[in-house]
């Protein structure tokens, strides 16, 4: 491990609901692989998180050249040349919001970056931002595509790097892999995870628990970690814990459970439920376990996708909370609405979205302030 690491330091990975400078998003390209004969209904669902989250921070969408910039602009700030589907009004409360007296458009709130990437999903190629007291710094973990299954991934892989160097911030480099769907915080020293996918070997081979764990600590300042089990029916991440559990309050969790018994994801989805009852946090004090229900099966083209209301992200005033044209779906907004009172709860069809085996979480990836908290 590189010495002193960010917890000598006093860095620490801030919760996801604690305030954020802004959030970043990496714009999917035409030309990739994540969405194989549907793309053209993927700039809708881009805009409708920008502009949902753009009306309380600030939002960096990477680009990759001149071309998918001028493609972005139009997308974003096009109102002419780009018809509004009804996904996009919907998810578009205000594309001028008042803040501190001021008028403030789209153009002042998101900025793109020539920032190059493979695939779209910010949230496991990205960095992994840190705090203490008025500093920022982040991790570059290295990024594989979930364990080589999608190369090339060197693009990807070099994003944190970039970041960095625009920010003018320090980068720490553990020299391991690790994706940011992979791990969830509740800020204060308790991490979640699951062992099907940070104890694969397809992604750290050499390591066992302790090792992991000892990472976790060092680089995250959590000395504490919930291990979960394995992931849900789709998920070619191997298990990534935004699609299962998730911090909601630093003692407070929700997690994905599945009604029926038949249904694939019924056993695994009950072993980490029961696993969470017995869980603590990082200072001994059990959990508080919310359940949120699952969208049921979804499929496309006799493909199941792994479809999780579990995959929502916490803005500072929105979460984004995806839904699939189910009965389940107001059952899962009011389930967040009650678990994030200050914020709104918007849910966006992602039947599109969840093509490419992902959701808004694995879109997203959050910019903390660096102030004393």
């Amino acid at each position: 491990m590189e010495t002193p690491t960010p917890r000598a330091l006093g860095f620490r990975m801030p919760a996801e609901w604690e305030p954020h400078e802004g959030t970043w998003l990496s714009w999917p390209r035409r030309e990739g692989i994540s969405f194989p004969g549907r793309y053209d209904a993927v700039p809708a669902l881009w805009r409708a998180m920008v502009t949902t989250l753009a009306t309380g921070e600030h939002v960096y969408v990477n680009v990759g050249d001149e071309a998918q910039e001028a493609e972005v602009r139009a997308v974003l700030f096009g109102h002419e040349a780009v018809a509004r589907t009804a996904l996009d009004a919907s998810a578009a409360t205000s594309l001028a919001t008042t803040v501190r007296g001021d008028r403030v458009s789209l153009h002042d709130r998101v900025s793109l970056h020539r920032i190059p990437t493979d695939e779209p999903w910010c949230r496991d190629h990205g960095p992994t931002f840190l705090v203490r007291d008025g500093e920022l710094t982040l991790i570059d973990w290295r990024y594989n595509a979930w364990g080589g299954k999608y190369p090339p991934y060197d693009r990807d892989d070099a994003v944190p790097s970039r970041i960095a160097e625009l920010l003018g911030v320090r980068a720490f480099h553990p020299g391991i892999v690790l994706e940011g769907g992979a791990i969830d915080v509740n800020g204060r020293g308790t991490v979640l995870t699951t062992e099907s996918c940070l104890l694969n070997p397809n992604r750290n081979p050499s390591l066992g628990r302790a090792e992991i764990e000892a990472y976790l600590r060092e680089y995250l300042n959590a000395p504490h970690v919930v291990w979960l089990g394995a992931g849900i029916a789709g998920d070619d991440t191997d298990g990534h814990v935004d699609d299962l559990t998730r911090f909601v309050a630093p003692r407070t969790v929700v997690t994905a459970v599945e009604a029926d018994p038949a249904d694939v994801n019924y056993g695994p989805l009950r072993e980490n439920l029961h696993r969470l009852r017995a869980a603590h946090d990082q200072d001994g004090r059990s959990l508080e376990v919310v359940e949120l229900p699952m969208p049921g099966a979804v499929e496309w083209e006799g493909q199941r996708l792994p479809a999780s209301y579990a995959n929502f992200y916490v803005g500072n005033e929105a979460v984004l909370v995806p839904t699939f044209a189910h009965d389940n779906d107001a059952v899962a907004l009011d389930v967040l609405r009650r678990c994030f009172p200050g914020r709104r709860a918007v849910g966006i069809d992602a039947t599109a979205l969840v093509w490419g085996l992902g959701a808004f979480h694995c879109a997203t990836q959050q910019q903390p302030l660096a102030v004393h908290t």
